[in-house]
């Protein structure tokens, strides 16, 4: 297994795709800072807040850009193999499909807690050069955590995103797949099928802005179910598929 994820790591050294995954986290921080020194240049007597750049910053990773960015990570590490038509020979090496498959969720977790903290990182310098204010460890350290759980719960959410990539065997689908997804966010983000919708939960949850007339283990069920049958069906599928 060990040898599976420093594999993995290797081929990842060689890749441009984390240079452009890093681009792409930086793009939520980078588009709130702008927005907010436009802000401050029309109305410079009312302060911007720090906590008011980390929530919205998390807001658009985790409901608008997270979704679809780690979409095509997840397409990245789950197709490689398939397009460079390298599959049939690292199964020839007696390599256990299931460790093969876990590797590649490890290696996808790291790399999403990587953006997740490069994010979190970027809206912290950007806040500093913007001089915004009331920034302080605790509010740091709140953000930081808002933002590991988003991170990881989209994570948890990526087993479908992994099934559409192992069935299609290309980046058009799941491009297309998590593009939905991303669509029913905006559709109902001011509705309250926010805390029942996976995807748009992961907010719900993270920042416990839970609605009312759903308890919060509505939120919870719906991501859990969705990641654990995502998961099932996604495996089962590698399990029995024959690579030519």
């Amino acid at each position: 297994m060990v040898n599976l994820i420093y594999t993995e790591l290797l081929k990842l050294k060689r890749s441009q795709m984390f240079l452009i995954s890093i681009i792409g986290a930086a793009t939520a921080p980078f588009v709130c800072f702008i927005a907010y020194l436009k802000a401050k240049s029309q109305q410079p007597d009312i302060p911007i807040l720090f906590t008011e750049v980390f929530s919205q910053t998390n807001l658009f990773i985790d409901l608008l850009i997270g979704v679809s960015l780690y979409g095509v990570i997840t397409a990245y590490l789950f197709n490689r193999e398939y397009i460079e038509n390298t599959m049939k020979n690292i199964l020839t090496i007696p390599v256990s499909r299931t460790k093969f498959f876990i590797s590649k969720l490890i290696m996808l977790f790291i790399w999403i807690i990587g953006m997740t903290l490069a994010a979190w990182l970027l809206t912290v310098i950007f806040g500093l050069i913007g001089q915004f204010e009331g920034i302080s460890l605790a509010t740091s350290m709140l953000a930081l955590k808002e933002y590991l759980i988003g991170g990881i719960l989209l994570f948890l959410l990526s087993t479908p995103t992994i099934l559409v990539t192992l069935l299609f065997k290309n980046y058009v689908s799941t491009i297309v797949f998590t593009l939905v997804l991303t669509m029913v966010n905006v559709l109902i983000v001011q509705s309250e099928y926010i805390a029942l919708y996976p995807w748009s939960a992961v907010q719900v949850i993270a920042t416990k802005s839970f609605i009312p007339e759903y308890p919060p283990e509505y939120s919870y069920i719906s991501i859990l179910a969705t990641s654990i049958i995502g998961l099932v069906a996604a495996l089962v599928y590698f399990q029995k598929e024959d690579i030519h």
